[in-house]
């Protein structure tokens, strides 16, 4: 009998062992090809939202689908393409405004921590002498011209999808050797692209309402960057919880060394935090529905552990990737208890909910 529960503990150490070894190697693996896995997930994404979009305007408008597949590949490239120098010439303006005006930043720090105390005050001001902004600022602006190589490969990756997409299901149908196994995996397939192309499709309109009315704010308030806050905002509106926080604060540290006057800046944070909260609390929950049942928890640990590994990419990546995780998770028995945590009731959605598989993901 202890000879048999020893055999047991070994084997259960050994596939302990195992599992961390394979963990260590994938988070390995994500970190050292984190270029182009990013690219990756975002490819299939767009793939994802534009498939749903050609199978609409083929069907309703009785456009053949080769010239509709090739209409939304030219747009993708063209929407990218732009996205990606808009972004890389805010950024570009951003550095230079904020070197122009470093003087004005540092004559703004003693009034703002004033407050603080005086032993505080030195210590921030220390911290803040020793940090190299400049440096950090313009490696931020070299960070954001990968963009530019990093969009180039999505829209390679997004068209050799688009020309494998015919294949697909064979290769299902062939990988899993059952008809009924093959639909199963479709299924999940097009759950993963309904849920995640919902929450995106909302999380945009919702970021672009947001934005505009930041840079309303600004406008009225006849403040510099306003269109820089603006894309700002916008972005970091898809990380949840955190994001508008970030872009808060952000926007009121601009506001004051634009400024320096404290009660412009307390107005104009008061504004942006009112719009936030307003959408953040009250339009955004509404529109999304039961769309996300996740967990807020598990959505803060899948912002840590993705940040970690990716960075800024792998926090806006983080709520698909939950959701994709939270649907195959429920299909599979031995795994449902993850999707269980995952899940906001206990209650994991695994997608039977939507009926209608998508033909250009089966």
């Amino acid at each position: 009998m202890d000879q048999s529960n020893e055999t047991v503990l070994r084997e259960r150490l050994q596939t302990g062992f195992l599992g961390i070894i394979a963990f260590s190697l994938i988070l390995f693996m994500l970190v050292q090809a984190r270029f182009i896995l990013i690219s990756l997930a975002i490819a299939i994404i767009l793939f994802s939202m534009t498939s749903d979009a050609i199978h609409a305007i083929s069907s309703r408008l009785k456009v053949p689908n080769w010239l509709a597949t090739t209409l939304a590949l030219i747009g993708i490239a063209l929407g990218i393409l732009w996205v990606s120098t808009t972004i890389v010439a805010q950024v570009n303006e951003i550095v230079f405004l904020s070197i122009s005006y470093a003087e004005r930043a540092q004559a703004a720090i003693p009034a703002l921590t004033e407050r603080l105390g005086p032993e505080a005050q030195e210590r921030i001001i220390t911290a803040l002498t020793n940090f190299n902004i400049t440096g950090w600022i313009r490696s931020l602006a070299g960070q954001a011209s990968g963009i530019l190589s990093g969009s180039v490969l999505v829209i390679l990756f997004v068209g050799f999808m688009f020309a494998e997409q015919v294949w697909f299901p064979q290769k299902v149908l062939r990988l899993s050797e059952d008809a009924d196994q093959a639909r199963q995996v479709r299924r999940i397939i097009t759950s993963i692209m309904h849920r995640v192309n919902r929450y995106l499709v909302v999380k945009t309109a919702v970021s672009m309402v947001t934005a505009t009315l930041v840079w309303l704010i600004f406008s009225v308030a006849g403040l510099e960057l306003a269109t820089a806050v603006a894309i700002i905002t916008f972005l970091l509106n898809f990380i949840p919880s955190i994001g508008s926080i970030v872009a808060t604060v952000i926007a009121s540290i601009l506001v004051f060394v634009l400024t320096g006057d404290m009660t412009m800046t307390l107005i104009v944070g008061l504004l942006c935090t009112l719009v936030q909260f307003v959408i953040g609390n009250v339009i955004d929950p509404m529109l999304l529905g039961q769309t996300l049942r996740l967990s807020s928890f598990g959505i803060i640990l899948s912002l840590a552990f993705w940040g970690a590994v990716w960075g800024v990419p792998g926090m806006f990546l983080a709520v698909p990737i939950m959701v994709a995780l939270m649907i195959v998770c429920a299909h599979i028995p031995w795994l449902r208890p993850v999707a269980v945590m995952l899940s906001r009731e206990g209650l994991p959605d695994d997608g039977s909910s939507d009926r209608q598989d998508s033909p250009r993901a089966a």
